[in-house]
């Protein structure tokens, strides 16, 4: 996986989590929601990595 990849799903990840629980904490749904679907681009952006990095191998 590139670093800079890496870094933008890792990054996603953090800010998905960041955001879903301070939407938990103030009681919206709909700030939950987006840091959840936040973590989930970061997730799949990742598998996307290590799939090329597998078939580059």
């Amino acid at each position: 996986m590139s670093g800079e990849q890496k870094a933008k799903a890792k990054a996603e990840q953090a800010k998905g989590k960041v955001k879903e629980a301070a939407g938990r904490a103030t009681g919206k749904e709909g700030m939950t929601a987006e840091g959840r679907a936040e973590k989930a681009k970061g997730d799949a952006r990742q598998a996307k990595e290590k799939i090329k990095d597998t078939l580059e191998d």
